[in-house]
């Protein structure tokens, strides 16, 4: 199978147009990502090139735009920090690539085990949850250089902890440069969208602003994102360290993971604007081969990015040379103008990210949310906090344990209603005319346990529940007409039932156990408890069979010599 992406030349037109509108847009996102990650603006330039260009050839997606999003920035900022802190500066940059290379193996690995259709059936208050943390930290993250200070150490706490000490100490300069970024970004006009992405206008008045109007201040300095050499990227050699191991395993997975669903996410808005549905395995390959890639040229870690992938599809972006074309030019921009990015100031950077955190953040579900249940709503919240102040991963797995306790137990209700358990016709069970007749003939001495749809485990109780609850019966009828799935626990509930009424001398039939679910029964040894004359197909003739079992053991115990049922073999 061909995993590279088919690059057709029917719209070059609208694939060229399409790729150097998201190179636009590209450009201050990439600077703003790789200042905020603490690996540099060069590396957030080459993260955009290199993850765009692989992603766009490899994927399975042809009109995503791949490049670093706020998501994975987030991660990769914890992983620098982390790394970093505990080991020489260098040293733990080299190992914080090393993570991005394993993140994309991982990602390789998705695409190869074909797990693309499963990442992305989260729970959606569970994604919820946990874009809205993201986009809380990202903010956090950007309140220092923001309002022109150094961001403190330890993540979110550290910056509620300091956040007396940056206020004391604003630059005013830099925080009004982030505050007309912010401005800029929030009351641009829609209809010029498409013409200029708001971004770049930000990141040009902003800086126009700190070389004119502002350089005649001598208070303090506006720091800059400083010069960037020109050039192709230097090659990273896979750095561990034993002691570390362990860390850089969690957070490629995590990072892995992140990125998949990120991107998969995006892949859903490309589908509904183009009309088209992407290869989620081979998007996750692609989105593997990008990162790996990526970290092995010193570039951080990106994903699908919606709003360039949205602006894509508008200029007319169709096919996978949209997103080539997009990473060209940007490398035109690193190889021959870097040295004009110098004097970006990071406070308009800050500002840029900073709106992309509060755009994350799931504004429209937040507001809905506690009207449609509050355990929704405590999952959401619950999510959010252990994203911002735990752990992402611990975050996502909580989130998902809850929610699916919280789906099995709605379904134990659900399914708890289809175990019924008659002795004579009533309106528990739809039941024919005839099969009515015969449960009103046996005159109570017949127990039909009739169950349907799915027997999950959370059923298991019901059963045990309906079948103590009819105690006098001579013939159990088992009927699982209506049963298509038959979990292992609930099958144990089932066999127990059967070995009861065993047990107490009763007979027990079998009607309606097909493929898998009679499958099921036989792999637990079931089938060994009961003749075979008594698995039937029908529940008409199981009742008829019931009857006369009945009407045997009345003959059998009237003769005065055996009061006892006759056991079964």
């Amino acid at each position: 199978m061909n995993i590279t992406n088919q690059i057709h030349f029917r719209n070059v037109q609208g694939d060229i147009l399409g790729g150097l509108t998201a190179a636009v847009v590209a450009l201050p996102m990439a600077l703003a990502f790789g200042i905020a990650s603490g690996a540099g603006a060069s590396a957030g330039l080459w993260g955009a090139i290199l993850v765009g260009f692989f992603a766009a050839l490899f994927g399975g997606t042809p009109s995503l735009i791949s490049e670093p999003t706020g998501p994975m920035t987030v991660i990769v900022t914890a992983v620098i920090a982390e790394l970093t802190a505990n080991n020489p500066a260098e040293t733990g940059l080299a190992m914080a690539f090393t993570v991005i290379m394993m993140a994309g193996v991982f990602q390789i690995l998705f695409g190869v085990l074909r797990l693309g259709r499963y990442i992305t059936m989260l729970p959606y208050n569970v994604i919820s949850g946990f874009m809205t943390g993201i986009g809380v930290i990202l903010i956090f993250l950007q309140i220092a250089p923001f309002i022109g200070q150094q961001t403190p150490k330890g993540g979110v706490l550290g910056v509620i902890q300091n956040l007396p000490t940056l206020i004391a100490n604003i630059n005013p300069w830099e925080t009004i440069l982030g505050a007309i970024t912010l401005a800029i970004l929030f009351l641009y006009p829609a209809r010029l969208k498409k013409v200029v992405p708001p971004q770049l206008v930000a990141l040009v008045i902003g800086t126009a602003i700190s070389l004119t109007l502002l350089s005649g201040f001598e208070i303090r300095t506006i720091a800059t994102i400083g010069e960037i050499t020109p050039g192709l990227p230097q090659f990273q050699m896979p750095t561990f360290s034993p002691a570390n191991l362990r860390l850089m395993f969690v957070n490629a997975m995590v990072l892995g993971m992140v990125g998949s669903i990120d991107c998969l996410l995006t892949c859903l808005v490309s589908d509904s604007l183009t009309r088209t549905t992407h290869k989620s395995n081979k998007e996750l390959i692609g989105q593997g081969v990008a990162n790996l890639i990526t970290g092995l040229s010193g570039g951080i870690a990106g994903s699908g990015a919606t709003t360039a992938t949205v602006v894509n599809i508008q200029a007319g972006g169709r096919t996978a040379l949209s997103g080539i074309s997009r990473a060209l030019v940007l490398l035109i921009v690193v190889l021959w103008a870097a040295p004009l990015t110098s004097v970006i100031p990071l406070a308009v950077l800050a500002g840029i990210v900073l709106k992309v955190g509060i755009n994350i953040i799931d504004w429209g579900f937040l507001k809905r949310v506690h009207k449609i249940s509050w355990k929704a709503a405590g999952i959401v919240y619950s999510v959010v906090l252990l994203t911002v102040f735990v752990d992402l991963m611990v975050a996502v797995a909580v989130g998902v344990f809850i929610a699916n306790i919280l789906t099995i137990e709605r379904l134990e209700q659900l399914q708890s209603d289809s175990v019924k358990a008659i002795t004579d016709a009533d309106d528990q069970i739809v039941l024919t005319e005839e099969e009515k007749q015969f449960l009103d003939l046996a005159n109570g001495r017949v127990l039909l346990f009739h169950l349907s749809g799915p027997m999950i485990f959370g059923v298991a109780k019901a059963i045990s529940r309906e079948h103590s609850a009819i105690a006098n019966y001579d013939v159990l009828i088992v009927d699982l007409g209506d049963v298509p799935i038959l979990g292992v626990t609930s099958s144990l509930a089932i066999e127990n039932a059967i070995q009861e009424a065993i047990d107490a001398g009763r007979e027990v039939i079998v009607v309606g156990a097909t493929g898998k679910v009679k499958r099921r029964l036989e792999t637990l040894g079931i089938a060994g408890l009961i003749p075979g004359q008594h698995w039937m197909g029908d529940r008409l003739t199981a009742l008829q069979e019931g009857l006369a079992l009945v009407r045997e053991k009345q003959e059998y115990s009237y003769d005065g010599t055996d009061k006892s049922f006759p056991s079964v073999g």
